[in-house]
């Protein structure tokens, strides 16, 4: 069962909701790596003094800022920190706003809400109430010590954490040439956009995204199938632990009518209680593995297919 990002609060006025962040997409990529065409021994990449051609250690490696060409300006360990965010785990909602106010060009990626244990009627409580209203609530968020704004929503039963992107990150679309003005001005016909909007119509249907498939992801993984019964496996692969994530739940009760009163009363938004960024996290051990016999080639397939899923 996949391990909740973080475990904390969903925060609109006085109501806090326990809640857990999990991811709600999935990397489906085949994932290729580069080998010796002589050997077929893996390559690694190294990190090389651009000068010298000598590898430099991590401890002796500075993050810089290149502020022109060939300049630099060299940031300091507690530069970085002094412009983190603090790490708390809360999304708490700033504001309310229309759904169709947000142009699709904001949203990036999903993450689902989880109400945590006796949480479900706060959880519920906002999720019909976003439905009611046609609102979604405007949040910000930290995910792994990076501030995002984001976007709570209710998606069927659920409610949808979705990272938005901010202004800066979008580029206008006045940068490039696209056609203005009317159809006149580009002699389109009233015919033609008659017949358009027929096809249009006759091409219209609901929307299932069962229907769609990664067609080229399925071509290839039958592409791979037949090397393999041909050249059969190069290398073992190796995995990677999962990072463990803390768990916990919360099991106040919690007097809703009061709190969205006092809420609408004082028009204020309680802060989540902030708590300072953890230790650097463990690093992932790496477990080397023995040289696997060689397999038939639809159990190997399959292999594949799981790491790539």
């Amino acid at each position: 069962m996949a391990r909740p990002i973080w475990t904390g609060t969903l925060s609109f006025g006085l109501l806090n909701v326990p809640v857990s962040l999990m991811t709600g997409s999935r990397t489906v990529d085949l994932h290729f790596r580069m080998l010796d065409s002589r050997s077929k021994t893996p390559i690694r990449y190294e990190r090389v003094n651009a000068e010298t051609g000598d590898e430099v250690p991590w401890k002796d490696i500075v993050k810089a800022f290149e502020y022109k060409k060939g300049s630099y300006v060299v940031l300091e360990k507690e530069d970085l920190k002094s412009a983190a965010s603090e790490g708390r785990e809360a999304v708490e909602v700033e504001a309310f706003v229309d759904a169709s106010s947000i142009g699709p060009e904001y949203y990036e990626k999903p993450y689902i809400l989880v109400p945590g244990k006796k949480a479900e009627k706060g959880y519920v409580l906002l999720r019909e109430t976003l439905k009611r209203t046609g609102k979604i609530g405007i949040a910000r968020v930290i995910i792994r010590t990076r501030e995002y704004l984001s976007a709570v929503m209710p998606k069927d039963k659920a409610l949808v954490l979705m990272i938005l992107r901010f202004p800066q990150e979008l580029i206008d679309v006045s940068e490039y040439k696209i056609p203005e003005g009317g159809i006149s001005q580009y002699r389109i016909a009233p015919k033609e956009l008659d017949m358009a909007e027929k096809l249009i119509e006759s091409m219209s249907g609901e929307w299932k995204p069962g229907d769609f498939r990664d067609e080229f992801r399925e071509r290839l993984q039958k592409v791979i199938a037949k090397r393999m019964k041909s050249k059969g496996l190069v290398t073992p692969a190796k995995d990677d632990a999962d990072n463990d994530a803390s768990e916990g739940t919360s099991t106040n009760v919690v007097d809703f009518m009061a709190l969205l009163e006092k809420s609408l009363a004082t028009n204020k938004r309680t802060p989540a209680k902030r708590r300072a960024v953890g230790g650097a996290k463990s690093k992932a051990k790496k477990t080397a593995k023995k040289a696997a016999p060689r397999k038939s080639a639809k159990k190997a397939v399959k292999k594949v297919v799981r790491r790539a899923g």
